[in-house]
């Protein structure tokens, strides 16, 4: 069951900060960056989401108050941590508005890691627990923004071969390549939803239909963006057992005679499937169709599999040598390889194919859990961390210098240091570089202020994060 009681969205660890900051703390700054990871660069979305659904107008109620004041000395066998003053100010004071205020790059972006990607501070000096009281939901935006990361790392590779061994013509299917195969790998539908979004801010195949509707509901989408096509799975196939393959084969593609239509064919010998079904009994059905049937492989090594069914399909099916000197396949017959799908190996997969002179636009690819599931905070390294505040009127550069030992008993500094002061993300010819608020006068800040007391001041249309997200 959803959540919604904001007072009870925090480590439980938080509800003591309020006495533990220094007496006379009035302000707290924080920022959130990736301190690293896997790919040199992330892209920031989802904000939006977390804002509308969690931060927007009166955040909690008395009633969210109340139930908090029962259940939090329970979580801590005290009373003296639990402080509901703290939060009947802000229902007094601020009519359950939060006194914040957040600046972030716009979604979409692509930022160098190591870089400023969003600023929290307390506008009410009373609040001064609350920018970091917020970290725990507000973090979460690391999901969204590593999906779209790994989403637009793909869709690179997909450029770059498509680039190397495809028509110009081909180029406009780019964005159907990778499919979203994902919802049912994941821990929640919000995860699904959320994940999902953001692999549609770089391609449109998608079978995670929720994901479609956190667009709509949360960054005002046009149109549908997750499209898919008609596809079986091993329940039709076998339902007439090994010796009836065939016949659902035939039963498929009777039954979507124009139009694409993917059909699982390992269900018992892949090899068999392309080379006696579809290449020989079914061929004349398949190259008169007004439609693409995607022939898609379940199991075994991607690379070795997909190798061996081109070369069964091209000696069945034929090919034509396209003007960059790579196989193409009839227009009518594709291929789609949705096991064992991540990053890694659909780079391994081109590079194998382009080796053998396939041209990358016979392939398509689904993605399950390695797109929405098989990554965590630290696979781009996210963290928020308090880099300014002010006590008692004067103002302190905050910051953290942590030096570890390495693996030879090396005491280094850790990569975990910390940035220092109120920040801004400026663009230099180009390249994006954080600096200190008052440092280069001449470049405007990238970051923009998105929410403010309790209300979203800039919002972005999902037209307008695809936008900033092309490639």
């Amino acid at each position: 069951m959803k959540n919604n009681n904001l007072i009870l969205l925090a480590d439980a660890y938080k509800y003591s900060h309020h006495k533990l900051y220094y007496p006379g703390t009035t302000k707290v700054y924080s920022y959130l960056e990736s301190r690293g990871g896997y790919f040199d660069t992330t892209v920031f979305y989802g904000l939006q989401y977390f804002l509308k659904e969690y931060l927007i107008g009166r955040a909690f109620t008395q009633e969210d108050l109340d139930e908090a004041e029962k259940f939090m000395p329970q979580v801590f066998g005290r009373d003296d941590v639990f402080d509901k003053s703290k939060f009947q100010y802000i229902l007094d004071k601020h009519d359950g508005y939060l006194p914040v205020r957040i600046k972030a790059v716009p979604e979409g972006t692509e930022i160098p890691v190591s870089n400023v990607l969003m600023t929290i501070e307390n506008t009410d000096p009373e609040c001064y627990w609350l920018t970091n009281f917020l970290e725990t939901l507000l973090m979460q935006v690391w999901y969204p923004s590593t999906v779209a990361t790994i989403s637009k790392e793909v869709k690179k590779l997909v450029v770059k071969y498509y680039d190397e061994t495809a028509t110009e013509e081909s180029k406009a299917g780019i964005d159907y390549v990778l499919n979203d195969f994902g919802f049912r790998g994941v821990s929640s539908v919000e995860s699904a939803s959320l994940g999902g979004s953001a692999h549609l801010t770089n391609f449109n195949g998608s079978d995670t239909i929720a994901a479609s509707v956190l667009a709509r509901d949360y960054y005002n989408a046009e149109k549908i963006y997750g499209v898919s096509v008609p596809a079986t799975e091993h329940s039709i196939v076998t339902l007439l057992g090994e010796e009836g393959e065939k016949e659902i084969f035939e039963h498929v593609i009777d039954t979507f005679p124009s139009g694409i239509i993917a059909c699982v064919s390992d269900s018992y010998n892949i090899f068999r499937a392309c080379k006696e079904y579809w290449g020989e009994e079914l061929k004349e059905k398949i190259l008169s169709r007004d439609g693409v049937l995607v022939i898609r492989p379940d199991s075994g090594d991607p690379t070795m599999t997909l190798l061996a069914i081109f070369e069964i399909l091209f000696d069945k099916f034929g090919f034509e040598t396209n003007d960059k000197g790579y196989k193409v396949l009839p227009p009518q017959i594709r291929v789609l390889q949705g096991d064992g799908v991540n990053y890694e190996s659909i780079r391994d997969i081109y590079e194998k194919i382009k080796a053998a002179k396939i041209s990358a636009e016979n392939l398509l690819f689904g993605m399950g859990g390695a797109l929405l599931q098989k990554l965590d905070r630290d696979t781009q390294k996210y963290a928020l961390k308090c880099s300014y505040a002010e006590i008692n009127g004067e103002p302190v550069i905050v910051q953290k210098r942590p030096t570890e030992m390495d693996a030879n008993g090396n005491i280094t500094e850790s990569f975990k240091k910390s940035k220092g002061g109120r920040l801004k993300l400026i663009n230099i010819d180009g390249e994006y570089k954080t600096v200190k608020e008052e440092e280069n006068p001449d470049y405007k800040d990238e970051l923009i202020t998105v929410f403010e007391n309790g209300m979203i001041v800039k919002e972005w249309s999902f037209e307008e994060i695809r936008d900033r997200a092309k490639i």
